[in-house]
């Protein structure tokens, strides 16, 4: 273990248990006084968000899926900190999060949350978003063309965010990004150039619930991101 303090010692044991189950042998956590950083200037901040205010004005009208424009309840734009060091990106939005309108608040989400928080940051420090903003009927596994239509946006938004390191979840997000035909498996654990961003794939959080076995190389390809962002974060 490493870094880990907390001041309610019954918290921090259920955290050590959480840890322990999911077959993590380290964490890191921010200091209680961590060193004064540069933060964004009041102007950048209020840019970015606004930025991002009207892309999402524009997302939220999208029709070029007639499919998923017909079906969704929600459109799922993405959330977090606008200033981002760090941008996770997954492939679709799924059934909860079509209803609530947010990305990764299912059963997965709450695995991310537990990753995010295992590296020691918390969610509202990052940005989460999905390569489709629209829920595939029935979940079913997004269309070339709905790719196509909806890739723009993300690359608006990454463009928005300038987040210094990109983490892919799952082959359609690493793929996307990446463009490539290779699998998961074979892209995971290694960083690549996306724009001047470091890009890191690994597997998505609904695949470890499936497969818990691979959590463990998940904690490693986080380890990677946290050394990559060092103090930025």
């Amino acid at each position: 273990m490493k870094n880990m303090d907390a001041k309610d010692p019954v918290e921090a044991e259920l955290f050590y248990r959480f840890l322990k189950e999911e077959g993590i042998g380290e964490i890191y956590r921010t200091q209680e006084t961590p060193k004064p950083q540069a933060n964004p200037a009041p102007a950048a901040a209020t840019g970015a968000k606004n930025d991002l205010l009207m892309l999402r004005d524009t997302v939220l009208k999208c029709a070029k899926c007639a499919e998923l424009a017909a079906t969704r309840k929600s459109v799922v734009f993405g959330s977090g900190n606008v200033t981002a060091a760090l941008m996770f990106v997954g492939e679709a939005p799924g059934y909860e999060e079509d209803v609530q309108g947010l990305p990764f608040v299912g059963p997965a989400g709450q695995l991310l949350t537990k990753i995010i928080e295992s590296i020691g940051l918390e969610r509202k420090q990052v940005f989460i978003a999905n390569v489709l903003k629209c829920r595939p009927p029935q979940n079913r596994t997004p269309q070339p063309e709905e790719i196509l239509n909806c890739e723009p946006y993300l690359r608006e938004q990454i463009e928005r965010i300038t987040p210094r390191v990109l983490c892919a979840f799952g082959t359609f997000a690493a793929q996307t990004l990446h463009k490539t035909g290779e699998n998961i498996s074979s892209m995971r654990g290694r960083f690549y150039d996306y724009h001047g961003a470091k890009l890191l794939c690994t597997y998505h959080p609904a695949y470890l619930l499936r497969n818990p076995g691979e959590k463990r190389k998940v904690w490693e390809d986080m380890k990677k991101i946290r050394q990559e962002l060092g103090e930025a974060v």
